[in-house]
C-alpha cells in the first residue's frame, strides 16, 4: 500500500481564495510516498527524477537551467512566484538580445519536467514581472503542486537519495515513474550546430582576436555573457563537436545535464585538446568531462548539489567561497592521475569541487562562477582563464 505523507494541518485544506479554482494533485515517489497538493501551471501529468535546490530566488534561471533537464525540481524555499517572470527587457524589446541569447534566462525554454512549492504566489509584485509563474509554466506546459510540506519532502530526499517521481493531477492520465527518464539529456539541450557569437570589442590591447571554443552540453546563458563581456569571440559548438576540426585559442566545456560517462564523444574531444596545450576550463558537467578525460573516475551523490550556498574551500589557500551549483555527480578524488590534483573542495561533504593540472593550464570547478542571479564569488575564475589565454597567445 502506498505511503501517505500528510502535509501540515495549516495552509493546505484551507485553501486560500486565489487558489479555490485549482485542481487537486499530488507527487509520488518510486518508493511509493505521496504528497498532497493542488495543480498550478499546466494541468497535466508528468514524470521526472526529482531533486530538491536550496536557492532562495532565482527560479526563472532554476527552471530554464538545462542541467534540470528530465528533472522535477522541489524548492526548499517555502514561497515562489512573489516576484513574477520577467518576460520582456526594460525598454520592452522583447525575450532575447541581438544576438539570440535569452535576456533574462538561462535557456530558451523552461527545461524542468515539473516544479514543486510550498506555497505558490500569483499576485506578484516588481517593476519587471510579465506574468505569473503559473501563468509561465502553463504556457510552457510544464505542472506544478503547491500546498505539500515540502521541509518533509526534502527530509526524505536526503534520506533515501533522489528518486524517479510523478506529478498526478486530479481528472488527468497516469503516467508511469520512469517515462520521465531521459536517455541522453545532454543531446537533448545541446545546440545543433556551429554558431559565434561577438562581443562589442573582438580585439584585447595587444591587437589579437581572441576566439574560445565553448563545448555546448547543456550551456546557461550567464556563460555566454561573462565571457563576452571579457571582450572574447565565442564560437559554441554542439556536445559531440570534435574540438580538433577548428582554429581556438582556448577551450571552455560548459555545464549540463545526467551522467557524464554518456558523453563519450566530448570525452574523446577533449582527450584531443589536451595534446594541443591550449588553456581548457570547464564547469560542473564540464568538471566531470575533463576528469574522465584525464584517467578518473566520477560517480552519483546521493542527493546531489543544488542552490546558491554551498561553500567550497579552495586547496592551499584555506579560502572558502559560497557557491552556485546543480550537479548530481562528483568526481572521485582517489583516481585522479599523476599530474592531476583537487582543487576545491566541498565544506559540507569533502567532495572534489573543483580540479586542475600540475603540468598545463587546464582546470576546472564544479560550481558556477558565472551563477546568476548569484553569487558571484568565484567570477574571477573566468578571468584567471582568459588571462592564461591571452599570455599563451602573445
Amino acid at each position: 500500500m502506498a505511503k501517505k505523507e500528510n502535509t501540515p494541518k495549516t495552509g493546505v485544506e484551507s485553501k486560500p481564495i486565489r487558489h479555490r479554482a485549482a485542481k487537486r494533485a499530488k507527487l509520488v515517489l518510486e518508493d511509493g510516498s505521496e504528497y498532497s497538493g493542488w495543480s498550478f501551471g499546466r494541468s497535466r501529468s508528468q514524470a521526472g527524477e526529482v531533486v530538491f535546490t536550496t536557492g532562495m530566488t532565482g527560479y526563472p534561471q532554476s527552471l530554464t537551467d538545462p542541467s534540470y533537464r528530465g528533472q522535477i525540481l522541489v524548492s526548499t524555499y517555502p514561497l515562489a512566484g512573489n516576484y513574477g517572470v520577467p518576460v520582456k527587457s526594460k525598454s520592452g524589446e522583447g525575450f532575447f538580445d541581438g544576438q539570440g541569447i535569452p535576456l533574462h534566462f538561462e535557456s530558451d525554454r523552461i527545461q524542468v519536467s515539473g516544479f514543486v512549492v510550498s506555497e505558490i504566489c500569483d499576485e506578484p509584485s516588481h517593476f519587471t514581472s510579465g506574468c505569473t509563474l503559473s501563468a509561465w509554466l502553463e504556457k510552457g506546459n510544464v505542472p506544478g503542486v503547491f500546498g505539500i510540506d515540502t521541509r518533509a519532502l526534502t527530509a526524505r530526499l536526503r534520506e533515501r537519495g533522489v528518486m524517479q517521481g510523478k506529478i498526478l493531477v486530479e481528472g488527468g492520465r497516469d503516467v508511469t515513474i520512469d517515462s520521465g527518464i531521459v536517455v541522453n539529456p545532454v543531446a537533448d539541450v545541446s545546440c545543433g550546430e556551429m554558431k559565434t557569437f561577438l562581443p562589442a570589442d573582438t580585439v584585447d590591447k595587444n591587437g589579437k582576436k581572441l576566439k574560445i571554443l565553448l563545448i555546448d552540453c547543456g550551456a546557461k546563458a550567464n556563460i555566454f555573457r561573462c565571457l563576452l563581456a571579457r571582450n572574447v569571440e565565442v564560437m559554441r559548438a554542439p556536445w559531440n563537436y570534435d574540438a580538433g576540426a577548428i582554429d581556438y585559442d582556448g577551450l571552455f566545456l560548459s555545464n549540463g545535464p545526467g551522467d557524464p560517462k554518456d558523453c563519450g564523444k566530448t570525452i574523446a574531444a577533449v582527450r584531443k585538446a589536451f595534446t594541443l596545450g591550449k588553456p581548457i576550463f570547464g564547469i560542473c558537467l564540464g568538471n566531470q568531462i575533463m576528469a574522465l578525460a584525464a584517467g578518473a573516475d566520477t560517480y552519483k551523490l546521493p542527493y546531489g548539489h543544488r542552490g546558491q550556498n554551498q561553500p567550497c574551500i579552495e586547496i592551499g589557500t584555506g579560502r572558502c567561497y559560497i557557491t552556485s551549483q546543480n550537479h548530481g555527480y562528483a568526481v572521485r578524488n582517489d583516481t585522479l592521475p599523476k599530474g592531476w590534483e583537487a582543487w576545491f573542495i566541498n565544506a559540507n561533504d569533502g567532495t572534489i569541487e573543483g580540479i586542475r593540472s600540475t603540468t598545463h593550464p587546464f582546470s576546472a570547478v564544479q560550481f558556477h562562477p558565472e551563477g546568476c542571479p548569484g553569487p558571484r564569488d568565484t567570477e574571477f575564475l573566468i578571468d584567471r582563464f582568459i588571462a592564461q589565454v591571452k599570455e599563451r597567445v602573445k
